[in-house]
């Protein structure tokens, strides 16, 4: 079987010429023009050099064109690079370096940022970048830089590349909120079979072949809204995941919650797919304040980072017609687990969900965990293979248990009775305070559970007595205003009390990736140069 993205892609297109493809704002494009375009991109990359393995960098929000990018390097058997578009020169400097970057893609507004980093990817080929027009005035950016509708109309539209391979790299940039960015690097084929449709997210049953997203797709398309940026892989790998069955893809060219229900409404969308409260919450509180129809919203899938329970709950009120899940994974595991979301239901301190396939908790000796048991989640079967450049980091990711290989990225979870596991949290982010572990995630919901929060961070800062003391930064709802004293009452009713901020910043607003993940850096800049409106500050620097 081929079990290449660009394959399954083609599949798609030759059971679909006509259907529609992919919708942003008014633009829209059937399977049969997306394909043609796409291929004119491949074809440029191929003029000027790109060959199978070498990576193409992306630095752009959502737009058409990002997604023909990502596609025209699973062709040439390449590998497309996502960079933050928030990124600044340093950053996408460092970036463009570590992945090796031999042409760049990037929207016009960002030339200016692309200009001052090109010393940063030596191995740049002549024609190497590749301006997409944003509406932003100004030129191109660097000399030499060539327009993304000149590349298409000088390049052929036809499909005459080479065999591909199962076998070929998929490499998608994570982190960088405490630390740099490292480049995961999958198998097309086992990316697939974690997160790409090759599994059957409830049942945990592979599909059988290459063509059974296809023969599922002739029952009728369903029309999918990604509503995170295609820099992260959530949004990647589900847009890709859908096109392979011949779904109808929504892209945003930015969040904003009442442009997603206008999109919803306008595209009929079946199912949404979100990054936690983040977005969720946003969502929920433009559809109960405006009067959107959403009636064909079929399901609604949260996943990447914290859905917590008091957002579920107005989840569940505000779309009482559709299945909400919650699906637990990384860039470094894929599909770890999926459970339903139901109002009220218990709270055991993150979610808790069914195991996928290949899915233990171990301890510290690598070893499985029973009911009851705490330790770090492992996932064995389709795996990565590891970092890009970076050895030492791919060799502590990977653990053996019975003989077999795992990877380990840091998600602590704990083994529930029925064998579920539940989602404790990232053990780089726990807070170790008085010898006790106590996971961010389960503190930021009792927070987020109280009416006058809109949102909230939980960080570990230096504390003289107790080694970590646990601090919060709290984002009031708009025109409330939080009484700190309740707020502590209230969490202390919600979660054992040494779990309980002893130290409280309210800020106007809590900073966040683009795709709705926690920003420690500036979590902990905050907490370190502002005194906290309860408790004490900080007794040092944090680390």
């Amino acid at each position: 079987m081929a079990l290449n993205f660009a394959d399954l892609f083609e599949h798609a297109v030759d059971a679909f010429p006509e259907r529609l493809a992919v919708a942003l704002d008014d633009r829209t494009l059937t399977y049969a023009e997306l394909e043609e375009r796409v291929n004119r991109f491949a074809h440029y990359l191929a003029g000027i050099g790109v060959r199978a393995g070498d990576h193409v960098g992306l630095y752009a929000g959502n737009s058409v064109e990002a997604l023909e990018v990502l596609l025209a390097c699973c062709k040439l058997r390449a590998a497309a690079i996502n960079i933050n578009y928030r990124y600044g020169e340093k950053e996408l400097r460092y970036l463009l370096g570590d992945s090796d970057s031999v042409a760049i893609v990037y929207q016009r507004g960002l030339g200016p940022q692309v200009a001052g980093a090109l010393d940063g990817s030596p191995g740049l080929k002549p024609g190497g970048l590749v301006v997409i027009d944003d509406g932003t005035a100004g030129d191109a950016g660097p000399d030499g830089a060539v327009e993304y509708s000149d590349a298409l109309a000088r390049s052929a539209p036809g499909r005459d590349f080479g065999e591909r391979s199962a076998d070929d790299v998929y490499i998608i940039y994570t982190g960088g909120t405490t630390g740099n960015p490292k480049g995961v690097m999958w198998r097309h084929e086992d990316l697939w079979r974690t997160l790409g449709g090759g599994i059957d997210f409830m049942t945990r049953e592979p599909l059988p072949d290459e063509w059974e997203q296809v023969r599922r797709g002739q029952n009728g398309a369903l029309v999918r809204m990604c509503a995170a940026p295609l820099i992260h892989g959530n949004a990647q790998v589900g847009t890709l995941q859908s096109l392979f069955a011949g779904e109808t893809v929504v892209l945003l060219p930015r969040f904003d919650a009442d442009a997603a229900w206008r999109a919803v409404e306008r595209y009929k969308v079946n199912v949404m797919v979100i990054i936690g409260d983040a977005m969720a919450r946003p969502l929920i509180d433009a559809l109960n304040n405006g009067n959107y129809e959403t009636s064909t919203v079929l399901a609604f899938s949260s996943s990447a980072a914290l859905f917590s329970p008091a957002v579920k709950d107005a989840a569940v009120t505000a779309l009482p017609n559709a299945v909400i899940t919650e699906a637990v994974g990384s860039t470094e595991t894929g599909f770890a687990g999926i459970g339903m979301v139901t109002k009220g239901a218990e709270n055991k301190g993150g979610p808790t969900v069914t195991t996928g396939p290949d899915v233990l908790v171990i301890d510290e000796h690598d070893r499985p965990l029973g009911p009851g048991g705490i330790g770090r989640l492992a996932r064995g079967g389709n795996v990565p293979l590891g970092y890009y450049k970076d050895p030492e980091k791919t060799a502590k990711l990977f653990a053996e248990v019975d003989g077999k290989r795992y990877t380990v990225p840091g998600d602590w979870a704990r083994v529930e009775e029925n064998g579920s596991f539940t989602l404790l949290g990232r053990g780089n982010t726990c807070v170790n305070t008085g010898g006790e572990k106590v996971y961010p995630e389960e503190v930021e919901s009792a927070l987020k559970s109280h009416p006058d929060v809109f949102d909230a961070m939980v960080i570990g800062v230096p504390d003289a007595r107790l080694g970590q003391a646990v601090a919060a930064l709290v984002q009031p709802r708009d025109g409330a205003t939080v009484d700190l004293d309740a707020l502590d009452t209230h969490v202390r009713g919600e979660i054992a009390g040494y779990k309980a901020p002893r130290a409280l910043w309210v800020v106007d607003e809590i900073s966040r990736t683009v795709s709705g993940k926690a920003d420690f850096k500036w979590a902990r800049a905050h907490t370190s140069e502002h005194q906290p409106a309860r408790g004490h500050a900080p007794d040092a620097q944090p680390a």
